[in-house]
Order: C-alpha cells, then structure tokens, then sequence
C-alpha cells in the first residue's frame, strides 16, 4: 500500500521492530506475534438433516471459484449468550457487509436481514455459500426473494468459505470472543465494517475491498 505512494518498507522492517519492543507493539498485530497451527483431522461426512432442500456446494457452477464477481459467502458470529452478527461478503472484492440481528439465530430473521443487506446489490448477486447451521435453514426465502441459489459446505469444511471465514477473524479483532453483542451499538458495527472495507488487501494489489466493488457499478 504504501509502495503505491511511493514509499517503500519490507514487512520484515517492520516485525524487527514488533520484535525489539513487543510490549509496544505486539498488542497491536492480530496474532500478538504468537501462532499456533491447528491439526488437521479426517473431513466427516455432511449430516444436515435439519436444513430442508439443501443444495450441497458440488453443485454449485465452477464459475464460482472466487474470480467472478457476485458470489458471495455468509456466516454468524456469535456471543457467548447466542446473540448474533450476520456477515456477508463477496468472494472477488472481499467486501464486508454486518449486520447486528435482533432475534439472535432464529432462521426466518437471517434470511430476512439477508435480503435486507443484499437487495441494493440483487443484480450483483450470483451465488451465496454457508455452511449447514440452523440459522440458514430458511434459505430459501432468500432464493426466492433475490433469485440466487444458496450453497451449503460440507460438514466440518469451513476452509470451503474462507473469505467469510477470514473476514470474521479480522471481525474478531475488534470484537474478541468474550464480548457481550448486546453492548456492541449498531453504530460500532458500522464502524467495524468500514475499517475493514478500506482496508488495503494484497489479493486486490493493495486497492481496498471498497473501491474494487463499486468499480463494477460505473
């Protein structure tokens, strides 16, 4: 980002200094400078039973890889009292829409603000890949009111919609496990929203999520 002004910096410039002060400076990175590497475990098979119609992501068209504009992914992110934020964003641009839900996980109020958050974007809408909670049971008020198939991941498969996945990380980080939703205004989600989307992305070569979505509306 800052090479696109002219300034140049190698990262590694930057944890050197991160490494020399980290009381400082850690606190300031996601990770703390600390890692950890998850294990991986044999994939089980897909049980969602509780999910009518459900339309597995083997068949969603190959199109969608991520390049095309217009597929999307959704997910919730949840409290410890199961209040909840819907998060949506499109897979191409990595673009965050949030959206803090009254009524918490219940099926008919997600698909409600679904739409709700999608509809300015209806002819921009594609695809849209979840996973196979509860809370999307009702997808198919959302297919009926946007016209757009909705996708579900196998089980145990999130690496299957990893944009959401890693746009709920960076959520994470302004809102840590541990906080109560219910003292998070809708305005701070907002505010959380348009850090993210102006956020410079090296996917996007350093532009923000912001200014290549819009550019596939002029």
């Amino acid at each position: 980002y800052l090479a696109r002004q002219g300034k140049r910096i190698s990262h590694e410039t930057i944890y050197k200094r991160v490494r020399e002060n980290p009381d400082r400076y850690a606190r300031h990175c996601h990770h703390h400078m600390r890692y950890k590497r998850k294990r991986k475990t044999a994939r089980k098979p897909t049980k969602a039973t509780n999910i009518p119609n459900r339309v597995s992501i083997h068949q969603r068209p190959p199109e969608a890889d991520g390049r095309r504009f217009g597929d999307w992914e959704m997910d919730l992110i949840v409290d410890s009292r199961h209040r909840a934020i819907l998060t949506l964003t499109e897979r191409s641009t990595n673009l965050m829409l949030a959206e803090k839900l009254k009524d918490g996980k219940k099926a008919m109020s997600v698909a409600r603000a679904v739409c709700r958050l999608l509809f300015p974007f209806r002819k921009h809408v594609l695809s849209i890949t979840t996973d196979n909670g509860s809370e999307f049971a009702a997808h198919q008020h959302i297919t009926a009111k946007l016209g757009v198939s909705v996708f579900f991941t196998d089980a145990y498969s999130s690496w299957q919609k990893g944009a959401i996945e890693n746009g709920n990380k960076l959520i994470r980080f302004y809102l840590p496990k541990q906080t109560d939703f219910s003292k998070v205004s809708e305005k701070r989600i907002s505010e959380i929203q348009k850090k993210l989307n102006a956020r410079p992305r090296k996917k996007l070569n350093f532009s923000t999520p912001l200014r290549e979505f819009y550019k596939h509306f002029t």
